[in-house]
């Protein structure tokens, strides 16, 4: 019995680096926050719909049939995102549609964010990001809607689409092997009856369970990101794209480049006079202060010695006479 267990232990955890080592690049993927949740080991995952191949016993030893791992073009796992730029003239009324209109899609809204931004005249205005996520054959309404949330041209749009067919079906074949090692783990543990035997066999199980867990959370992160695409779109405040006023006038060409010159021109000596006095002259003070006293000392010794000279000069001639 020790031999069998032992034997079996050494086959599986041979399998398990075999494939752990094939599939290593997967470790590598990025996957967006929310997306991800670690399910219990005795979770069915329902988005594997390729069952497990069947699993030869052998007295000693475990077979696994060939797993057929092609993906026809109806089964392409395709990750599409879309950022968007848009300018309104209501940033809060433009995220609130755009939340209902994803919400009444069946989609969600990942994240929203309403702050205050500074113009360059010093006023403040509201400026806001939403990223929502919606059914992937919905994704072109869901982009018009949001461009027709503004009547001036769109500042920006990117799409991304990624084909990660290959990826998944991988994991698919990583998860159906380790569901296979971890039914003849059980079976082998079932069969153990010393203790040491049986903490053994435990180990190696919950190290298999621990795989099949994070497995299934890529797979889902897959099948989510596949079913609903993310958009994330930048309200831009109509205010800071308005061109330069003064006074109710728009200045155009040469008047308007000339009032512009002008305050970089302004903006610019105010920037130095700022450099001068809270910079430059501390600097020289910290520098100068200590030379001057210097000097002073320097010239205050200078003429005592000269006084002092001439006073031994003036005594040398009175003693003469």
């Amino acid at each position: 019995m020790l031999k069998r267990i032992v034997f079996g232990i050494s086959l599986i955890t041979l399998l398990l680096a075999g494939c752990a080592s094939a599939r290593a690049p997967q470790q590598n993927l990025i996957y967006e926050e929310g997306f991800v949740e670690k399910q219990s080991a005795d979770q069915a995952l329902p988005a594997a719909p390729r069952e497990a191949p069947a699993a030869e016993h052998a007295e000693g030893g475990i077979g696994y049939d060939s797993v057929n791992t092609s993906v026809t073009s109806s089964e392409r796992i395709v990750l599409t995102n879309v950022n968007l730029g848009v300018v309104v003239s209501d940033p809060a009324e433009s995220m609130k549609a755009i939340g209902k209109m994803a919400e009444g899609m069946g989609g969600y809204i990942v994240s929203a964010n309403l702050y205050q931004t500074s113009l360059a005249s010093g006023e403040e205005v509201p400026q806001g990001t939403i990223t929502v996520r919606v059914p992937a054959e919905q994704v072109s309404e869901a982009v018009t809607f949001i461009e027709e949330q503004s009547d001036k041209p769109v500042e920006y749009k990117n799409i991304d689409s990624q084909d990660v067919t290959r990826e998944y079906t991988d994991l698919e074949s990583r998860l159906r092997n380790l569901q296979a090692a971890e039914e003849q783990l059980i079976e082998i543990m079932n069969d153990a009856y010393e203790t040491e035997n049986v903490l053994t066999v435990f180990n190696e199980l919950v190290r298999v369970q621990e795989q099949i867990e994070v497995i299934q959370g890529q797979i889902k992160y897959f099948e989510e990101a596949s079913r609903l695409s993310a958009i994330s779109v930048n309200l831009i405040p109509e205010e800071s794209v308005e061109p330069l006023t003064v006074a109710g006038w728009q200045p155009v060409g040469v008047a308007r480049d000339a009032v512009q010159t002008l305050i970089n021109a302004l903006q610019g000596l105010a920037n130095v006079t700022i450099w001068v006095v809270l910079f430059i002259i501390p600097v020289l003070l910290v520098i100068a202060v200590p030379i001057l006293i210097i000097v002073y000392i320097l010239l205050r010794w200078s003429k005592h010695r000269k006084q002092k000279r001439e006073i031994e000069a003036a005594e040398a001639e009175d003693g003469k006479e």
